[in-house]
């Protein structure tokens, strides 16, 4: 017995030294891949938005790049598997919001991320309309609304923008979208057809509101949201909104 102990031993490290060794790259699923490309024209200061599969691409990103470079070079680490992704650049510089006519904006691009993976080269042309266009850009329509956002207390606040919903739950994509308040917390919202609309204002876009956000919805002392009835060819005066902080 004690004869056959040490070469059992001495056979079982010989099995183990010839098995093929693991490999740990590709069983860490957590693995980041760079990826590279370009955006061509070539375009700077662009951005890349990684969406997994199954969220709202209108939302906030999974991931987003930082901006191309002049000669429109971008570069992102992401785990293995399947997103879609989409370049904008917005003219304000902004990083989040609608695009507008005016910015740049690339179609939805599926894009699965392995290990050796080819460059990408992405086009993004300027957007040349939008329908859920910016007051500035219905300036000939004599139809929508105007008003005021005030804070709990009173006060103006500036730079929220005002998003127009033509269902009471307000949980689809907004779909117009004013110019930011000024600093009188005024707005002017402009449409270009009458109809019943749900009315919030917010400083973020994108998804719903989250904690620390400026939030507020049209209202006449009820919990849910007060219809704004308007007609073709009518301005709607004093439709004010009261904002306060998502906690």
């Amino acid at each position: 017995m004690k004869t056959l102990l040490p070469l059992l031993l001495l056979l079982l490290l010989t099995i183990l030294g010839c098995s093929e060794p693991t490999d740990q790259a590709g069983s860490d699923r957590n693995e980041l891949i760079e990826v590279q490309g370009l955006v061509v024209a070539p375009l700077e200061k662009a951005s890349l938005y990684i969406y997994k599969q199954g969220m709202d691409l209108y939302g906030p990103a999974f991931d987003v790049s930082d901006e191309t470079d002049r000669e429109g070079k971008f570069a992102i680490s992401l785990p293995e598997g399947e997103y879609v992704t989409v370049v904008r650049k917005r003219v304000t510089g902004a990083a989040v919001g609608p695009v507008v006519a005016g910015d740049n904006r690339s179609e939805f691009i599926p894009l699965k991320v392995k290990r050796g993976m080819a460059q990408l080269n992405i086009s993004a042309p300027i957007k040349v309309g939008d329908d859920r266009r910016l007051t500035s850009q219905d300036e000939k329509t004599l139809t929508g609304f105007v008003g005021s956002v005030r804070d709990a207390d009173g006060n103006p606040v500036e730079g929220l923008r005002i998003q127009v919903y033509d269902h009471v739950q307000m949980s689809e994509r907004p779909k117009y979208v004013s110019e930011k308040t000024g600093p009188d917390g005024r707005y002017q919202m402009l449409l270009p057809e009458g109809g019943t609309y749900y009315i919030g204002a917010r400083d973020n876009f994108g998804g719903p509101p989250k904690l620390g956000d400026l939030y507020g919805r049209y209202d006449q002392g009820t919990i849910e949201p007060s219809a704004v009835v308007i007609r073709k060819d009518e301005i709607l005066e004093d439709v004010n909104i009261r904002v306060t902080k998502v906690w």
